[in-house]
């Protein structure tokens, strides 16, 4: 495993469709399906079941776009609410991360992320806050560099004008794979305070069946970015294997992680995860016979998916898809689908980049119009506050 590490200071189902290889990619072309509920090509499969007796979700839910929370944003990433009220959103290819006014859609621009080398889908990716924000005012983020994947963390200093708040970046974990496509990058804290990530395999297939390789995998380690305790392999911060490309970490009201996952011609997945378990990748696509790897929950044509950031909320898992340009519902019964995914918003807003927990029965929603992959319209990129049941 290339893995540097070093402490920071204290202060902180249906018919395959053939499509091109490209499609896959979270800056594919533009979508297919017929928008239904249950839109053509989306099957639901069965993961193992932890046993839950809670009821399970309606198998219809609805959405509602309450408002436009801001506009004009370039190629936003990540979204991180703040615990006082303001969310931060990172951006891909201008290397900045920006704090979004919630009630009046100001914007105010915290600083330029030093180290950040933006190219094809690599840039600056997925932001997390601190376990500890509250004291440290730390701010996490993956990004990609010269030279490959890396999460630091950076002090976030209100107190200073704008565009001199961040700190310098301190790294706490790098080694991970980088390619022109394929870079993974979504980061979140885990209910245990351990520091998840997902990566992708950087289009070198071989490398997620590679337990020992940082590509294709979820990550789990420590704030300080050394191996979680009780990982499954030894001295190491691999959490699953078997990942083409990760960009979607969310968590049940169980404490259960679920991901999703881009794939290449045929199945785009999303995964209940199980430490240790390897996910098929390049062996499998979706749901395969091989008892060696761990089904998908439900799997999607990659026309109608392309799935980036994923949240739940009421009992249900909500995907927002790129390429497929929608918003997915997939109801859950512990780590099984209740119900056949339901698709919302379909082509409305373009490409669906994040989707973010807002309390109560409340999303945020971040576009991804502005990525080079999109066809932006006046006012994109964009954030909207979406009631959902």
């Amino acid at each position: 495993m290339i893995v540097q590490r070093r402490a920071v200071s204290a202060v902180l189902a249906a018919t395959a469709l053939l499509l091109t290889a490209g499609c896959s990619s979270d800056r594919g072309g533009p979508p297919g399906g017929d928008g239904s509920a249950a839109a053509r090509g989306t099957t639901s499969g069965a993961a193992p079941s932890a046993g839950s007796t809670a009821p399970a979700p309606p198998a219809k839910g609805s959405v509602k776009v309450v408002r436009t929370v801001t506009e004009n944003l370039k190629s936003p990433w990540g979204l991180a609410p703040l615990p006082g009220g303001g969310l931060l959103v990172s951006s891909r290819d201008e290397q900045t991360i920006t704090r979004v006014d919630e009630k009046t859609g100001k914007q105010t621009g915290l600083g330029k992320v030093s180290g950040v080398s933006p190219d094809g889908e690599g840039g600056l990716l997925g932001i997390a806050l601190s376990p500890g924000y509250a004291s440290d005012h730390m701010v996490y983020a993956y990004f990609t560099s010269a030279s490959d994947n890396r999460i630091v963390r950076m002090l976030y200093d209100e107190r200073k004008p704008p565009g001199e708040q961040l700190g310098a970046p301190d790294t706490v974990f790098r080694g991970i794979p980088k390619g022109y496509i394929h870079n993974g990058g979504r980061i979140a804290f885990g209910p245990d305070g351990m520091l998840y990530a997902g990566t992708g395999e950087s289009g070198e297939r071989g490398l997620s069946q590679d337990v020992k390789s940082l590509g294709g995998k979820i990550l789990r380690m420590t704030p300080e970015g050394e191996p979680a305790p009780g990982n499954p392999f030894k001295d190491s911060v691999v959490y699953s294997y078997g990942h083409r490309n990760v960009q979607g970490l969310a968590w049940d009201d169980k404490q259960r992680l679920f991901a999703s996952e881009f794939g290449q011609d045929t199945w785009d997945e999303l995964n209940a995860i199980k430490p240790g378990d390897n996910y098929g990748w390049p062996d499998a696509e979706g749901k395969s016979s091989n008892p060696r790897f761990h089904n998908p929950l439900a799997q999607w044509h990659t026309d109608v998916a392309s799935p980036s950031g994923i949240a739940y909320v009421n009992g249900s898992i909500w995907m927002a898809a790129l390429r497929g340009q929608r918003l997915w519902r997939i109801p859950l019964k512990g780590t099984e689908a209740a119900a056949a995914p339901q698709a919302f918003l379909k082509g409305t807003y373009g490409r669906l980049r994040t989707v973010v927990a807002a309390g109560g029965d409340r999303l945020w929603l971040v576009t991804s119009n502005t990525d080079g992959r999109g066809e932006p319209k006046k006012g994109d990129d964009r954030i909207l506050e979406l009631r959902v049941t």
